[in-house]
C-alpha cells in the first residue's frame, strides 16, 4: 500500500477514564477527505492461567454492553501509569482469580475491533500457578462482585471457543493461542517483556 492516509484534523468528542471518542478527517486514495469516528482506548491485558493439569482459569462476568454473562479470561485495563504490562497482567490475575504465577510468557497481541477502536490487548500465558497470599486482599465491586472462576480443561475450552460458547474475543484468541503454543511445545511463546 502506498497511500499515507494523512489525517487532516483530529477532534475529540467525548472522554472518560477508559476511552475517548474522536473524529479524524482522513485523506483517502484519490484525494477525498472523509470523517472517520473511532474509540481511542487505554489498552488492556489478559491472562491465560494454565495449571499443571492442563486446565485454564476462566471467569464468568456480566457485561452490560451485550447484556450477558460471558466466559472470559482474567483481564483488565492498563490504568496504572508506568506499570510494566506483565505486572498489570499479574495484578489482574490476583484481583480477578485470586491467583499468582511464577512463570510468564507473551502469547499474543491483538487489536480487538480495529474497525471502530484502537484497543489492543496483550495476552499472557501464566504458569506455575498458586493461590495468592491471604494477606493480599482486593475488594471486588459492581460486575466483578459476582465473578466466578472455573477451571476448564484446555481442550474443552478450545471446543467452547469453536462452538460459540465463548464469544469474548480475547478469551477465544487466548485459548486458541495457548492450545497452539502447547502443541508446538511452547516454541511460539515470546518473553513477557516483549509486550508493547
Amino acid at each position: 500500500m502506498t497511500n499515507t492516509y494523512e489525517v487532516r484534523s483530529h477532534t475529540e468528542r467525548l472522554r472518560n477514564r477508559v476511552f475517548s471518542i474522536v473524529t479524524d478527517a482522513v485523506e483517502m486514495p484519490g484525494g477525498d477527505v472523509v470523517d472517520r469516528d473511532y474509540m481511542v482506548h487505554i489498552g488492556a491485558v489478559g491472562v491465560v492461567a494454565l495449571d499443571g493439569d492442563g486446565k485454564v482459569a476462566l471467569i464468568r462476568q456480566y457485561r452490560p454492553a451485550v447484556r450477558q454473562v460471558l466466559w472470559e479470561l482474567p483481564a483488565g485495563l492498563i490504568d496504572v501509569p508506568g506499570e510494566p504490562l506483565v505486572d498489570a497482567a499479574a495484578r489482574e490475575l490476583a484481583e480477578e482469580a485470586d491467583l499468582v504465577a511464577a512463570r510468564w510468557d507473551l502469547l499474543a497481541e491483538v487489536h480487538t475491533s480495529p474497525g471502530c477502536s484502537n484497543e489492543k490487548i496483550r495476552l499472557f500465558l501464566a504458569r506455575e500457578i498458586a493461590p495468592k497470599p491471604a494477606s493480599d486482599t482486593y475488594e471486588r465491586a459492581h460486575e466483578e462482585a459476582d465473578l466466578e472462576v472455573h477451571w476448564v480443561d484446555l481442550d474443552a475450552a478450545v471446543a467452547m471457543a469453536l462452538s460459540g460458547e465463548i464469544t469474548n474475543a480475547a478469551c477465544v484468541i487466548g485459548v486458541l493461542a495457548a492450545a497452539q503454543a502447547k502443541a508446538r511445545d511452547w516454541a511460539t511463546l515470546r518473553p513477557a517483556a516483549d509486550a508493547r
